[in-house]
């Protein structure tokens, strides 16, 4: 049994609660890394909604999600991959749909700068995230995830678990010349999501795909409608074992989990900052596998906003985070140190706060517009603009991270 109180932590309350401690914290004045600028909220608004504007004038904004990257370059990808499955009903749609969605967010982290991908039959070179999705959705048409040559169009724990990281690097056109964060990293983290599957049918089927979520979530859901929320407690509880995490705590593997002085408990949680960025992101990129099959996926806020490089760089470049010492590109800072995780909470608990300055300026509410459309529409984007006016050409972060390609 896990302990009540590390358990409590595979939430994304607990996600919010323990992120606006560490807001509590550097407010006061107590941290040694950051200081705060609450009034610069206003300008990182104004710039938001600019660049929301720009993406969407008719405020037609869709889910923070792997979706929105497949159809890098103006290509709709996933529309000719489900040509394929015309006459499959609409479950096993969902199945596929969800296969895709796992695999590809597991394998996004963050790609480096140097890293591109050269697709075949468009001639585009696309690089970071929308690299990384055009490469993986490409390799799952390919049967890359298959181990059933007749059924391409599926991820099995069997191909999960015999994937290396040399057939990784064939599909996603690794070599020196060309090289990827964290190759091996993502095909251990696939190789685990395949073990994972296979020791949890009650989570994920008899079959052994990832896809297997979905009959074990649609019956949850009354009257057609289905919290976001079971969804992430789904892949916390399924996924749990496979993250990488150098963090356990009482033999618990705790997965995105950090150490900060600001939360203060006396029990085996004390310190700990649960983030789940990965799999929040996963959730997120399910929302519209769950709403093809005709369910309504319900309480989305109840999600947090994702504490990666570019929602949090955007913090940063705009003067909401504002670092006591010059920060030097050059010098990569750990996943785990108390100041990337200080950034990263800060980044989901001001995210609570810029929504509301957002939707103001945008005339929406937050039903309207909730965190995985301020995301998307939104945040990240932004991030990422801002990155390059300030860092061009490449826009990296302002603060560089030392991971191994499976948080970041």
């Amino acid at each position: 049994m896990i302990p009540p109180e590390l358990a409590a932590l595979r939430s994304p309350a607990a996600v919010r609660a323990r992120s606006h401690q560490v807001l509590d914290y550097v407010r006061e004045g107590r941290s040694p890394h950051f200081t705060l600028d609450l009034a610069a909220l206003d300008g990182v608004a104004d710039y938001v909604a600019e660049v929301t504007r720009q993406d969407y004038p008719g405020l037609d904004i869709p889910y923070h999600s792997r979706w929105r990257h497949f159809d890098a370059g103006g290509v709709a990808r996933w529309e000719r991959l489900a040509a394929q499955l015309e006459g499959v009903d609409a479950a096993e749609r969902a199945r596929t749909m969800i296969d895709l969605a796992v695999v590809s967010v597991l394998l996004d982290a963050g790609a480096g700068d140097a890293w591109r991908y050269q697709e075949e039959g468009t001639g585009l070179t696309i690089g970071r995230s929308e690299g990384l999705a055009v490469a993986s959705v490409n390799m799952f048409a390919a049967g890359g995830f298959s181990a059933d040559p007749g059924l391409p169009l599926r991820a099995d724990a069997s191909a999960l678990v015999a994937l290396d990281a040399g057939t990784l690097g064939r599909f996603f056109q690794v070599s020196e010349e060309n090289p990827l964060v964290g190759l091996a990293g993502r095909a251990a983290l696939l190789n685990r999501l395949g073990q994972a599957v296979a020791a949890r049918p009650d989570v994920f089927g008899p079959a052994g795909r990832p896809g297997g979520l979905y009959d074990t979530l649609a019956p949850q859901a009354r009257i057609g409608r289905l919290p976001a929320e079971a969804i992430l407690k789904a892949l916390l509880d399924g996924l749990s074992v496979i993250w990488p995490s150098g963090l356990e705590v009482a033999g618990v593997a705790l997965g995105d989990v950090g150490r900060h002085p600001a939360v203060r408990m006396d029990d085996l949680s004390d310190q700990l900052v649960p983030f789940h960025k990965l799999s929040q992101w996963l959730t997120y990129s399910l929302l519209e596998p769950f709403e093809a099959s005709g369910l309504a996926i319900t309480e989305l806020d109840a999600l947090t906003a994702l504490p990666e490089y570019r929602n949090g760089g955007l913090l940063i470049d705009l003067g909401a985070i504002v670092p006591r010492a010059p920060l030097d590109p050059a010098v990569k800072h750990r996943v785990e140190s108390e100041m990337v995780v200080e950034w990263r909470a800060l980044t989901v608990a001001l995210m609570d706060l810029l929504a509301d300055r957002v939707r103001e300026r945008l005339g929406l509410d937050a039903s309207q517009f909730p965190l995985a459309k301020l995301l998307q529409g939104g945040t990240w984007t932004a991030g990422r603009r801002i990155a390059a006016e300030r860092r061009p050409p490449a826009g990296p972060p302002p603060l560089a991270i030392d991971a191994d390609g499976t948080v970041f």
